[in-house]
């Protein structure tokens, strides 16, 4: 039996210029911290041929291209594994929330399944071939940036150069810039699931359009970036979320929502330094800096379920191999 554990992630700046209609004109920039939150992938032998596929509905078929659930079905074809196999899935947090999962677990079910294999896969390659079955393959509106933060783990910086390359720089903050990025962070359930394709396939087609905001965007992970490195995690952090956030809603519309909104202004009048919605979609998750004696009141403001998370420096990895 073969177990990988895979993070999660939340994307602080850049998010959307990762997409492949805007970096292949202007190069892309983001930055994105895994969190202790995860996906769990489990591969075992079978006794016979069949194939075995657990998740929230339960797969048995003797071929792989009968498998309904495509990332595992593209996953078992790119690493060459025809069956006689069970593989099962289980998540912290529920898909459609904005924290990547659906690009967390076609890392951790390629880590698994080459593993199974006998093959050992980097994080750049892990990354790659993530991002090759749900953009390429399967067409997915989505960008490069959840693959390599779910392979690398840690916080870091992501370019996304026009010959489909990316560079990768880990932001290597001070223990006590850790701490206070941990605490001040607070992370809010909307209560809402959402595919975000259809905003993506819209934020696609404005792109064109959008040129002037991207590029902002983009600066703003430049941005980000040296200022950790050079000053750590302080108020300019939270300048920078919220500024990314007025911009982001600019990119197509379902991004946000009369509810979300009134969220986000009451976390602000509670004292909130700025904030983002997490993902694409309005829903998922909310975000916000903020200092501790002000977040008992951002709390009763916002009236909605908090989620405690902390930093992860490892990407996906494999936890049992048996």
């Amino acid at each position: 039996m073969i177990i990988t554990r895979t993070p999660l992630r939340i994307s602080f700046a850049g998010g959307g210029t990762d997409l492949g209609e805007y970096y292949r004109k202007n190069g892309g920039a983001g930055v994105s911290a895994a969190i202790n939150k995860y996906i769990y992938i489990t591969v075992n032998k079978k006794f016979d041929n069949a194939i075995r596929v657990s998740y929230s509905s339960t797969e048995i078929v003797d071929e792989v291209d009968k498998l309904n659930h495509e990332l595992v079905r593209e996953a078992m074809r790119m690493a060459g594994i025809t069956g006689g196999i069970e593989i099962t899935s289980i998540a912290d947090i529920p898909a459609g929330t904005g924290l990547g999962s659906s690009s967390s677990m076609t890392v951790g079910v390629l880590n698994a399944l080459y593993t199974y294999t006998g093959r050992r896969l980097s994080a750049s390659q892990l990354a790659e071939r993530a991002c090759r079955i749900e953009i390429d393959i399967l067409g997915h509106p989505i960008g490069k940036q959840d693959q390599y933060a779910a392979a690398y783990g840690g916080l870091n910086y992501f370019q996304f150069n026009p010959d489909e390359t990316v560079n990768y720089q880990r932001i290597g903050l001070k223990e006590k810039d850790r701490m206070a990025m941990e605490r001040k962070l607070m992370m809010f359930y909307t209560g809402i699931t959402r595919s975000a394709n259809g905003v993506l396939e819209e934020q696609k087609k404005n792109t064109g359009s959008k040129m002037e905001t991207l590029d902002f965007m983009k600066k703003q992970a430049f941005t980000m970036y040296q200022d950790l490195q050079k000053n750590g995690f302080g108020d300019g952090f939270a300048e920078i979320l919220h500024n990314g956030w007025m911009k982001k809603q600019t990119l197509a519309s379902g991004i946000s929502n009369g509810e979300i909104n009134k969220l986000y202004e009451k976390a602000l009048a509670a004292g909130a330094g700025g904030g983002n919605l997490l993902g694409a979609v309005g829903g998922g998750f909310l975000l916000f800096y903020c200092d501790e004696q002000r977040q008992q009141a951002v709390r009763e403001a916002v009236g909605l379920k908090q989620t405690e998370i902390a930093l992860d420096p490892y990407g996906s990895q494999v936890v049992y191999f048996a």
